[in-house]
C-alpha cells in the first residue's frame, strides 16, 4: 500500500479549501469549516502520536483508563440536546454505555476474536472499544432526542419508548441493509487496501457490524429502561 507523505497530506487537503469558499459564498460558514477541517487535522496528529504510546504500554490499568475516558466522553456527548434533566440523563446514558457497550466489547474481544496470552492487546482492544461506544453515542443521542421530543408532546412512556427505539436504529439498519451493495464500509476496504484477502477482510467486517447492532440495541435498550417512570429520570415536568 502507498505510503502517504506529508506533502501528498498537504495536496489532499487543499480541495477543503474549495468548499470551504462555497460554504462561506453561499451559507456564511466557510471559516467554521476551515476550523473544523484544522483542528480534525490536528486531533488526528495528536491521537496518532497517543496511540504510539499506548500501543507500546503494556500496563491494562491504562488500556481501562482510556475505555473510561470514552464512556464519559460519549456520555456527555449523546445527552447534549436534552434541556431538561440532563443530570440525571447522563447517569442514565454512563451506565447504558458502560454496561450495553462494555458487555459487547468484552463478549467480541473474548468470546468472537479470543485475545490471550497476553489478555491485554491494546492495539486491537482501543480501536474496537472506540467503535463500540462511538456508535452507541450516536444511538443514544437519537434515542435522546426522540424520547424527549415524544414525552414533552404528551404521549406515554410506551409510545415514547417505541419512537425512540426505533429512531436510534434507524442507521444501524439501514448500514446493515446497504453493506456490500450500497457501501464498503471503512474496515474492510482499509484491510483491503492493506493487502488482506478479502474473504478474510468480510469475516472481520461481519464482526464489526454484528457488533456495532449489539452495542447499539443493548445500550439504547438499557438507557430507555433507566429512562422509565420510577427509573432514574429528570425533574417531573408541571
Amino acid at each position: 500500500m502507498p505510503t502517504i507523505t506529508l506533502d501528498a497530506l498537504a495536496i489532499c487537503l487543499l480541495p477543503c479549501l474549495a468548499i470551504a469558499w462555497l460554504g462561506q459564498r453561499w451559507a456564511g460558514g466557510g471559516w467554521e469549516m476551515l476550523r473544523a477541517t484544522g483542528r480534525m487535522v490536528v486531533q488526528l496528529l495528536v491521537i496518532g502520536f497517543a496511540l504510539v504510546f499506548l500501543f507500546e504500554t503494556p500496563d491494562p490499568w491504562i488500556g481501562a483508563a482510556v475505555v473510561a475516558v470514552m464512556i464519559g466522553v460519549s456520555a456527555l456527548i449523546s445527552v447534549r440536546v436534552v434541556k431538561q434533566g440532563k443530570r440525571n440523563a447522563l447517569v442514565r446514558a454512563a451506565i447504558a454505555l458502560g454496561l450495553g457497550g462494555g458487555l459487547v466489547l468484552a463478549f467480541i474481544l473474548f468470546a468472537v476474536l479470543r485475545l490471550s496470552d497476553p489478555v491485554y492487546q491494546p492495539r486491537v482492544i482501543i480501536p474496537i472499544a472506540g467503535m463500540v461506544f462511538s456508535n452507541a453515542m450516536t444511538a443514544i443521542t437519537l434515542a435522546t432526542e426522540r424520547f424527549s421530543s415524544a414525552t414533552e408532546s404528551g404521549e406515554g412512556f410506551d409510545s415514547a419508548r417505541r419512537a425512540a427505539w426505533t429512531a436510534a436504529l434507524i442507521p444501524q439498519v439501514n448500514a446493515l441493509l446497504a453493506v456490500g451493495l450500497v457501501s464498503l464500509p471503512g474496515m474492510m476496504t482499509g484491510q483491503i487496501l492493506s493487502g488482506v484477502d478479502p474473504l478474510i477482510a468480510v469475516r472481520y467486517q461481519i464482526v464489526v457490524m454484528a457488533m456495532i447492532l449489539q452495542a447499539s440495541g443493548f445500550s439504547v435498550a438499557i438507557f430507555l429502561w433507566l429512562s422509565r417512570p420510577g427509573g432514574i429520570r429528570g425533574p417531573a415536568r408541571p
